[in-house]
């Protein structure tokens, strides 16, 4: 049993009495709402504590004892990002439903938003919202838990070692997924094996405390990892598993069968087709009935520039510019590459991937040289990172930044385009161009 500092008690007391009220942004209070004074590496929220009480607030939770102390309206706490994730602790063990927490490499949002898909077919889901996955997003998907849900869905990132520790103690999920490993925030976690023991830290904690996860029986390090704790199989190899799965098709989008039970999606590639798998098998687990499954899994529709295919003046585009690092880019490349376009010819306009450290160089290379031999018309590497990169062959072209290639890019005739780059590149920018 955990026990709680008296402070934490008052926090949550005091949110509790407003109805759930409270924000950690000035800007967005509300009379009788609780201000939570966040600090960051370029604010302090302590700063607009006395705004916040201007506005309205019934409570401001502090945490600098040079300026304030506790009174009326006044909450001194050591730390208030602390108080915030014990309180988001105490109100998930208090509302008692079953949690299962997601995280991975790639595919984290995508997975998170079809398992919600899944279990709303039977079940009243509060899942996270987009992807407010890190230490703060994370308390606040708990805090939006309420009575009428029968469970919770959360997403955690991480890029660093410990984080997905620090994670799982907040949330403490009954149930847990891991996507994939992948070479995803190499600079944090100092290479793959930094990469696979954090998000292994899920693992973990489900072992400790009793959990079940949710396993791909194809993936041998998944399989090595969560040695040692209740597992749920799915595979589409073969593998003895609980729930086997079939693909169908993968392109343009993903297809397949489980249980008797074909099912289709408005997703795109294999990478995809294993996301729609522990969609599968969570459902299969909580008794969603198949006919149901395969429903939600035809309702999803990606957006937020997430594998979205789309037309554009007589071209198509395969938009998957929310994010990137080299295992997502190598797969979403070597994905388009496949890809029947109807006779239009193919050009991928891929932006740089970021938090790779010294692993920049290698990693673009990498990627630079896939590309150039694959059935490309003409590829753009864009970025100070590629622009590192010699061009391998005669129809890549290199650009150090997104204003250079802007001035030079001009299509002639519709083709199909693969556009892709880490978020800070805001690759999606490409389709005013098209």
């Amino acid at each position: 049993m955990i026990s709680f500092p008296k402070h934490v008690l008052a926090v949550y007391e005091a949110i509790e009495a407003s109805g759930f009220n409270f924000s950690t942004d000035s800007r967005k209070i509300t009379p009788g709402c609780v201000f939570l004074a966040l600090r960051g590496e370029n604010f302090d929220g302590n700063d607009f504590a006395a705004q916040a009480l201007e506005k309205g607030a019934s409570l401001v939770v502090v945490d600098d004892a040079m300026r304030f102390s506790s009174s009326v309206n006044t909450l001194l706490v050591d730390d208030v990002l602390s108080a915030l994730q014990n309180v988001a602790t105490y109100h998930r063990m208090k509302m008692d439903v079953p949690v299962l927490c997601l995280t991975g490499s790639n595919g984290k949002t995508t997975t998170k938003e079809l398992i919600r898909a899944v279990l709303s077919r039977k079940y009243n889901v509060c899942a996270t919202a987009g992807n407010l996955n890190n230490h703060i997003g994370v308390p606040l998907t708990l805090l939006s838990m309420r009575p009428e849900h029968d469970f919770a869905v959360v997403e955690m990132g991480a890029s660093h070692p410990r984080e997905i520790a620090v994670l799982s103690a907040i949330a403490r999920p009954d149930y847990g997924v891991i996507t994939n490993f992948g070479r995803a925030h190499l600079e944090g976690f100092g290479g793959v094996e930094g990469v696979i023991k954090t998000k292994s830290e899920l693992y973990d904690f489900l072992r400790e405390n009793g959990g079940v996860a949710f396993v791909n029986a194809d993936d041998d390090i998944q399989m090595e990892r969560s040695e040692g704790l209740e597992r749920y199989l799915f595979s589409s190899q073969g593998h003895s598993a609980d729930v086997h799965i079939t693909m169908e098709t993968s392109l343009p989008v993903v297809t397949g069968s489980f249980g008797g039970r074909d099912f289709s999606t408005h997703l795109s590639g294999k990478y995809n087709f294993t996301n729609a798998c522990a969609a599968i098998a969570v459902g299969t687990y909580f008794g969603v009935a198949p006919d149901l499954i395969a429903a939600a899994l035809e309702s999803y529709v990606p957006d937020n520039n997430r594998s979205q295919w789309m037309e554009k003046n007589g071209s198509i585009v395969m938009l998957d510019a929310y994010n990137a690092n080299p295992t997502s880019m190598s797969l979403s490349v070597e994905n388009f590459a496949q890809a029947d376009t109807h006779g239009l010819s193919k050009v991928a306009v891929l932006g740089d991937m970021f938090e790779l450290g010294n692993y920049a160089l290698e990693e673009h290379g990498k990627i630079a040289r896939m590309a150039a031999e694959l059935p490309f018309a003409t590829v753009y590497l864009i970025g100070e990172n590629f622009h590192k990169i010699p061009s391998p062959a005669s129809n890549v072209r290199v650009f150090r930044s997104f204003d250079e290639f802007a001035a030079v890019f001009s299509p002639q005739a519709p083709a199909a385009y693969l556009v892709k780059g880490s978020r800070g590149m805001a690759m999606e920018r490409t389709l005013d161009l098209i």
